[in-house]
């Protein structure tokens, strides 16, 4: 199995912290040593890394530890490789075009014959179920919508096809279009949002500990999202098995099939953390 990381705030904002944390279970206080990639989108571009080797050995991964890239929606995966060989075009995360937009999808888990559904405009480059399946997911959304559509619609769209690849087997997954952050629970999932009044954080596998009131602003909000919590004194919500989350701006949303109105819920415990950062910008999460 591999690890996901994502990340959705309400303003430009680094996950050096979190991600510190994610990069020592890649080979270190994980099994996780097959590869490891992150996406940060700065708008609509994005700037993405990927190296087939553990992260926790990898001198780009500290390189990006230690550099403050600013974003709002940063997916991030290390990964134990079980379908398809160990190279870098099965380095999640995998990126397409669709609608003008780049997406950005990173996938925990495995979908038995997933690769018998056919796909028309999308073809996947290396021989893994999860890029197979985002492939698929792309080929269903252009099939059904030639133009991008709302942000409530394809919230539902998104859904839906979670919903299907989830009967397939074990399906976490993180998923963007630049303007939403998508996260679906097929085992394990959690997440964790930071705003005012902040606290501090301590990660579980480095010795690192962020006093977040002294590096954001009141009006910060940050969601961060992982397979396994990454951190011993905060508390992280678990996402319940076959649901979906939407992110825009930190706020998170339920999205349920056939439901036309997402359910948005309240940060479960203001007060207790914070994301990665600096002053004016939220800091380190």
């Amino acid at each position: 199995m591999c690890e996901l990381l994502g990340m959705s705030a309400n303003v430009p904002t680094d996950i050096r912290f979190s991600f510190a944390g994610l990069a020592r279970r890649g080979g270190e206080t994980g099994p996780h040593a097959d590869g490891w990639g992150i996406t940060f989108y700065e708008g609509r571009g994005a700037r993405a890394f990927h190296e087939p080797e553990p992260s926790a050995r990898s001198v780009l991964a500290k390189l990006l530890r230690d550099y403050a890239i600013k974003s709002r929606i940063v997916i991030a995966h290390v990964r134990k490789a079980n379908r398809g060989r160990v190279g870098l075009e099965n380095t999640h995360p995998f990126s397409r075009e669709l609608w003008g937009r780049r997406w950005t999808f990173a996938h925990n888990g495995q979908l038995k014959g997933v690769k018998k559904w056919p796909l028309t405009w999308f073809k996947p480059v290396g021989s893994t179920d999860s890029e197979y399946a985002f492939c698929w997911m792309l080929d269903r959304l252009q099939t059904r919508y030639p133009s991008l559509p709302s942000p409530a619609r394809l919230d539902n769209a998104v859904a839906e096809l979670c919903a299907e690849l989830h009967g397939l087997g074990v399906f976490n997954m993180l998923l963007s279009d630049s303007r939403t952050l998508y996260a679906h629970c097929g085992k394990r999932l959690c997440y964790l949002t930071r705003c005012a009044p902040f606290g501090t954080a301590t990660l579980i596998d480095e010795d690192w500990h962020v006093d977040f009131a002294q590096e954001t602003r009141t009006d910060d909000v940050v969601t961060v999202i992982a397979t396994k919590a990454l951190t011993r004194d905060e508390c992280w919500t678990d996402v319940e098995r076959g649901h979906m989350l939407s992110l825009r701006d930190g706020i998170v949303r339920i999205v349920k099939p056939g439901v036309p109105k997402p359910v948005r819920i309240p940060p479960p415990c203001s007060g207790v953390g914070r994301p990665d950062g600096q002053t004016g910008q939220a800091a380190s999460r």
